[in-house]
């Protein structure tokens, strides 16, 4: 939105007037505000009038709007605890994974940022993921973050490193599904509103038959803000990368360095990128 209003040449004012001028009435603050990611529409008054912005701003039909994803959680729904929100977006495997797994932590922390920086080796295959988590405690007594992850059908199962700020204490792995659970524990316990940053790699062995092609990052409780940075050999360029799921507007170009990346807001469900060779 913010580079279609930049191509425009329109300032915020001359597009609340010409929204007016089809019977919409929007503040430019609440303009401001979505551009800026600090809000989204999702009333149906907003969703119209992001329909009339796109014709304004001479975008094809859906252009924003399919960027948006799904409605955020509101209520209860918004802030879900325990296994029970692991288990609706993990899927029924990763119930007996939980098993032994301390998960009092889970509800005591909100993850306000989260950066993916993933690596792609020259034969297109997913080689190392880099994990930057900034949460912070609702409760006194916050030790620990529970790790999902899905290897998928990687032929050897990734290994966990702990970077700043954390070690891990356990892991569970189905070896079957690839899905690993595991805790890592945090230096010392948070108390209510202390903030931490931590840090954890993914490292998957070297593959020589295993196909590579997508990463997904699932978010079991709304995210503030979320990147993912995607590095691919700069000798061997993706043909097409692209947001899953997204609509018009969702292809990431690599830059001549092999990097393209993406932000997103309040995020809740799934996000993730799918790249051809």
């Amino acid at each position: 939105m913010r580079a279609a209003i930049s191509s425009s040449g329109l300032a915020l004012d001359r597009i609340r007037y010409r929204l007016r001028l089809r019977d919409v009435t929007i503040s430019v603050p609440t303009l401001s505000n979505w551009q800026s990611g600090r809000r989204r529409p999702e009333r149906p008054e907003s969703l119209r009038a992001l329909a009339e912005l796109e014709d304004v701003l001479d975008l094809p039909p859906a252009a924003l709007r399919s960027l948006l994803g799904p409605p955020r959680p509101r209520g209860r729904a918004a802030h879900p605890k325990g296994p029970g929100a692991m288990v609706e977006t993990w899927g029924p495997a990763v119930e007996r994974l939980l098993g032994g797994v301390d998960m009092a932590s889970d509800g005591r922390l909100t993850r306000l940022s989260q950066h993916d920086q993933i690596e792609v080796d020259d034969n297109g295959r997913l080689a190392e993921v880099a994990n930057r988590l900034v949460l912070r405690a609702s409760h006194d007594g916050a030790d620990r973050w529970i790790l999902v992850w899905d290897a998928g059908h990687a032929e050897r199962i990734p290994e966990v490193i702990a970077g700043q700020h954390c070690r891990l204490r356990r892991l569970n792995v189905d070896w079957d599904t690839g899905l690993m659970v595991g805790e890592l524990l945090f230096d010392a316990p948070l108390a209510r509103g202390e903030t931490i940053i931590m840090e954890y790699r993914i490292v998957y062995p070297i593959q020589s038959t295993t196909k590579s092609d997508t990463f997904v990052r699932r978010f079991h409780r709304t995210t503030r803000d979320y990147v993912l940075q995607a590095r691919f050999d700069p000798t061997a360029l993706p043909a097409r990368c692209v947001r899953l799921g997204g609509g018009t507007g969702c292809e990431l170009v690599p830059d001549p360095s092999g990097s393209a990346h993406l932000v997103e807001f309040n995020v809740a469900g799934t996000v993730g990128i799918v790249w051809d060779m």
